[in-house]
């Protein structure tokens, strides 16, 4: 059965450095996919470490639906949690057969015999190895072997199931049939899982929300549409989508979710959130992504190509506005354009962001009145 989990200002501190997860609250619902998404050392790891019980918390409580497993006064070890992990390694014993491999958490349980069998057989099936029983993990290839990691995972039946760049070993094509193999047992399982990666592909093909990590805080946590249509700060912005980020005058923002902006030299209406009112003739900072641009309309502003790079099903520009030297914007195109050539971009949407409404002592935002 599914379970919850309960982050309430969870902190580690390593030594005497700088925290390396730092007063983090968070719960994660019964059944839902979570990815924790962030860069090399922001601490996504070590809250995994944290959820399965091999570090101790320096602060803060963690709790499984009700159950307090650390916290002031309490730790619940590793093999107590039923959490289940997959590693980056696979974590495979290589002495051990495939099926000694997946039947290992069953007879530890005490499970034995023909119902082991069973449920190894079950399990194997499920990530299409049946048959491979009596493999070691050396003839497998890296995507099988995966499946053996996820296939004792489903053995053991758990209510949460973490997973540490999983992919993070295997070629393009592995990774893509993966992530059909992770979809389908999340759906058979029906466990709650936690999954760290810094591919931001990875997250948004899987999760149902998304953790953004910086520095061992979360920035964010939304589901991924909205992480990349509503980024709630300029670093959600760059790190998700490789956002532009570019200054504007806010001239109007009646408080529908939308508001009109002068940005390199020309207006346009763009999405603020919802229900708030950014201060108008305040400066904003939006971010911009590739299909918020468009190329060759009658409107818009001026800009130099910097580099055309064609992609197959389209052309990439990078290019600069000339009324912003040293702002770089990335669009597609039907073709390729010369550097240095002189184009005409028309903006078509964009994102104000609520943490970059308004500048100076003013407040960022006015609630809109009842």
């Amino acid at each position: 059965m599914a379970v919850s989990i309960h982050l309430e200002g969870l902190t580690r501190r390593f030594d005497r450095g700088p925290a390396a997860l730092d007063d983090v609250s968070l719960e994660i619902r019964a059944g839902e996919f979570l990815a924790l998404l962030g860069p090399s050392g922001c601490g996504k790891t070590t809250l995994l470490r944290l959820i399965a019980g091999f570090e101790t918390p320096s602060a803060g409580r963690l709790r499984f639906d009700d159950r307090l497993i650390a916290g002031p006064g309490c730790f619940v070890q590793p093999e107590a949690r039923n959490v289940a992990i997959v590693f980056q390694s696979y974590a495979l014993w290589p002495h051990m057969t495939v099926g000694e491999n997946v039947g290992y958490p069953l007879r530890v349980k005490g499970v034995r015999g023909a119902s082991q069998a069973r449920k190894v057989a079950e399990a194997l099936a499920a990530v299409d190895l049946s048959g491979f029983e009596a493999r070691r993990p050396a003839d497998l290839s890296g995507g099988q072997r995966q499946r053996v990691a996820l296939a004792r995972c489903l053995a053991m039946e758990p209510g949460i199931v973490l997973l540490d760049e999983p992919l993070a070993n295997l070629d393009v094509h592995l990774r893509a049939s993966m992530e059909e193999t992770f979809r389908a047992f999340h759906k058979r399982t029906g466990a709650t899982l936690v999954y760290v990666t810094h591919d931001q592909g990875e997250a948004m093909a899987l999760a149902d929300r998304i953790a953004v990590m910086e520095r061992g805080r979360i920035l964010q946590a939304s589901a991924p549409a909205t992480l990349y249509a509503e980024p709630a700060s300029e670093a959600v912005a760059r790190f998700v989508g490789h956002g532009a980020i570019a200054d504007a005058e806010i001239l109007l923002a009646p408080g529908d979710g939308h508001a009109r902006v002068r940005l390199f030299g020309t207006q346009a209406d763009i999405r603020c959130a919802a229900g708030a009112r950014p201060l108008a003739g305040r400066m904003g900072r939006v971010c911009l992504r590739a299909e918020d641009l468009e190329i060759d309309g009658p409107e818009g502003f001026a800009a130099r190509v910097l580099s055309s790079t064609f992609k197959g099903s389209h052309v990439r520009l990078v290019v600069e506005p000339l009324a912003a030297p040293g702002t770089r914007l990335a669009l597609n195109a039907p073709h390729r354009r010369s550097e240095g050539e002189t184009v005409r971009v028309a903006l078509r949407d964009g994102w104000l962001l609520p943490d970059g409404a308004a500048v100076a002592a003013a407040p960022a935002c006015e609630p809109v009145p009842a």
